[in-house]
């Protein structure tokens, strides 16, 4: 990321929160950015910002507070960190207010100590103040001081918000629906993970370890310019493709199995989510060619169902429908396709849902229901389709499908038309993977 620039440029940014204003109505919000977080003794975790505050900012630095005034007369205030010689030296750089106010288009910076004591003058007099309020235990009780400072001034004619709005539902809406800049820059993640994915089919081979996998994934990540990975990968050889959320990473690759690599990059703070399935000899075999293809099929019905106006849960739907009768032909369960879908027994071999929103958040924000209905997809929301099957070995479970996982996984974007797969060029179809890892051998 920049440091000299708000990565969608300051008018991005500066046209968020006038949406943000004008949502609220009247009022005061405050929308602090992700404190600082201790790995061990000494040691920090590589910092990472609060998404609702880069959303409105796209300030990268710690120990910040965004501040809206909303009303007749709208304004921002960016409280942050002070210019500081010493800790630059030791830390790196601080934008410090006055240039944090030109760079990122606020109306005013203050130093982030004026805080405490700026907030009780900010809040006198006004009905509202928006926050997330059980985000944050400290955060709760620091609201809870400015509010009690401003009660205690009713015996000049001073009153305190009467009403407290958690900030999030109106934000959570606003970021459903992606503008231009964070539609660029997640095709470049989504570009960037699926040539990991690429990458990373090409590299593989019996007798290498999961780890090693893992390491070109992030190799191709970093070396063009994503920042981090979205969350941490799955890279799942044989048995460990059927555990959701394998994490240890560090188990030899065997001839005959299969490879589930579930990984995508964070580019500017917003999340790529791929998962893609293959043979680790580069061939898949008679039931993992089946399997694979059954999951294939239901990707593309729920990737069909993925248009405006549409209910969220009409992918899903799609998918299900057609990995139930799957397993049924593949003699995975009995009985009709009505009754699996009725009773929900193919969830012994698929039990999660078939997506999520994505965004800043690789899980994003918005809500899916509306009034206890599935809410309407729209253009500009994006979104993954991630169907499976999961076949442990059990008694009743054909031999030749033992342990295997698949999963496959794309980002989709909601337009007008027929929805745009933003992960595209990562090899999906059998004859594209197998084709792929045999001439990344030569």
């Amino acid at each position: 990321m920049n440091m000299n620039e708000p990565p969608h440029g300051a008018p991005a940014y500066a046209a968020r929160r006038q949406r943000l204003s004008h949502a609220m109505g009247a009022g005061v919000a405050v929308i602090p950015t992700a404190p600082e977080r201790t790995r061990n003794r000494d040691s920090q975790y590589p910092y990472r910002f609060d998404s609702y505050f880069f959303y409105l900012t796209g300030f990268p630095e710690p120990e910040a507070v965004l501040v809206l005034v909303a009303g007749e007369s709208p304004r921002s205030i960016l409280f942050c960190r002070e210019k500081h010689e010493e800790r630059e030296i030791w830390d790196g750089f601080r934008y410090g207010p006055p240039a944090a106010r030109e760079r990122f288009g606020v109306d005013e910076a203050r130093a982030i100590e004026r805080l405490d004591e700026d907030l009780v003058t900010l809040l006198a007099d006004q009905p509202s103040l928006f926050y997330a309020p059980g985000a944050d235990a400290d955060w709760d009780a620091r609201v809870m001081r400015w509010l009690n400072a401003v009660r205690a001034q009713a015996r000049t004619g001073v009153s305190a918000p009467a009403q407290i709005h958690d900030v999030r539902t109106l934000l959570d809406e606003m970021r459903l629906v992606k503008d231009a800049a964070e539609l660029a820059t997640m095709r470049r993640a989504a570009g960037i993970s699926a040539g990991a994915h690429q990458r990373a089919m090409r590299a593989v081979l019996p007798g290498r370890f999961e780890y090693e996998i893992e390491a070109e994934l992030q190799h191709e990540f970093r070396r063009h310019g994503a920042q981090f990975p979205a969350y941490w990968p799955i890279v799942a050889g044989g048995a460990n493709a059927c555990v959701l959320h394998y994490r240890d990473n560090d188990a030899p690759l065997r001839d005959g199995d299969l490879l589930l690599i579930d990984a995508g990059c964070e580019l500017d703070g917003y999340a790529a989510d791929i998962t893609r399935t293959f043979p680790v000899n580069g061939r898949y075999s008679g039931a993992q060619r089946a399997a694979y293809e059954l999951v294939l099929a239901a990707q593309s019905a729920a990737i069909a169902q993925v248009r405006a106006g549409n209910p969220w849960n009409a992918p899903h739907d799609a998918a299900v429908r057609v990995l139930a009768q799957g397993m049924l032909d593949l003699r995975l369960l009995s009985g009709s396709l009505d009754e699996t879908l009725e009773k929900e027994t193919y969830r012994r071999f698929y039990m999660h849902r078939t997506g999520h929103w994505l965004g800043l958040d690789v899980h994003d924000a918005g809500e899916y229901k509306h009034g206890g209905n599935w809410r309407a997809l729209g253009p500009g929301m994006t979104l993954t389709v991630e169907p499976g099957i999961y076949l442990r070995a059990a008694h009743d479970v054909p031999a030749e499908f033992h342990n295997i996982g698949i999963r496959i996984e794309d980002d989709v974007l909601v337009t007008d038309g027929d929805c745009e797969v933003l992960t595209r060029n990562a090899a999906k179809s059998v004859a594209d993977v197998e084709a792929l890892m045999r001439d990344g051998k030569h």
